[in-house]
């Protein structure tokens, strides 16, 4: 269902032969997760929240990219990480270890990680002493929780492969998630997609998308 696949940057991705896309940009699966959820993401909000403490809500777990580089950025910079990802379709662990990303984050994440894989499909665990993993086999919509989030990355597939995931009561039904001032960043930008966050009273930013993308869309919580 899912094949291994080199992408410009040499970093890999899979191939997901039943939606009919890759999870990750062709033109490199490391610097689109770098640009986009890292740098436009988790720098960004860490630069405007108080405190040393950030929590994540990330619709997509995949390969479980955007979480090991957040992590990593956690640990150097010295800030405590609550991450909650949503994901239909788990990937085995045997296709986690398939995309070498260990190469990208240090050995301790890593290792942590891949062993708690099964485990945080169950309930929160500790990545590192100050770096808390849950991962909630689910479908979006069927999400429900008391706890408000700094920081949204959407990650679904794209809308031609996943409309249902990019409409204005999905888009809204995720955005209730996020705190006064919380941020939501994406790799796609359309007019669809602005006018539903404008509508729910988002400011709007167009940023340069990752290679191979012209532009990308972040948005804050008014």
């Amino acid at each position: 269902m899912n094949k291994i696949t080199p992408t410009a940057d040499g970093s890999n991705t899979l191939y997901n032969e039943e939606i009919g896309e890759h999870y990750h940009s062709k033109h490199g699966a490391l610097q689109e997760s770098k640009h986009v959820f890292i740098a436009a993401g988790l720098e960004h909000a860490a630069v405007r929240i108080p405190g040393q403490e950030i929590s994540i809500l990330e619709v997509g777990f995949g390969t479980g990219l955007n979480f090991l580089l957040s992590a990593a950025y956690c640990a150097w910079h010295k800030i405590k990480l609550k991450y909650t990802s949503l994901e239909a379709f788990p990937l085995t662990n045997d296709e986690l270890e398939s995309t070498g990303y260990n190469n990208y984050i240090p050995a301790e994440i890593w290792h942590n990680m891949i062993h708690n894989y099964g485990k945080a499909m169950q309930q929160t665990v500790n990545i590192q002493p100050e770096q808390q993993l849950r991962i909630v086999h689910t479908w979006l919509h069927r999400y429900h929780t008391e706890q408000r989030f700094d920081l949204v990355y959407y990650d679904a597939f794209s809308v031609q492969h996943q409309p249902e995931m990019w409409s204005d009561e999905i888009i809204a039904y995720t955005c209730q998630f996020l705190k006064p001032g919380g941020i939501f960043v994406t790799y796609a930008i359309t007019g669809k997609l602005k006018r539903a966050l404008k509508s729910i009273g988002f400011t709007i930013e167009k940023l340069p998308g990752a290679p191979g993308k012209r532009e990308m869309l972040r948005a804050t919580k008014n």
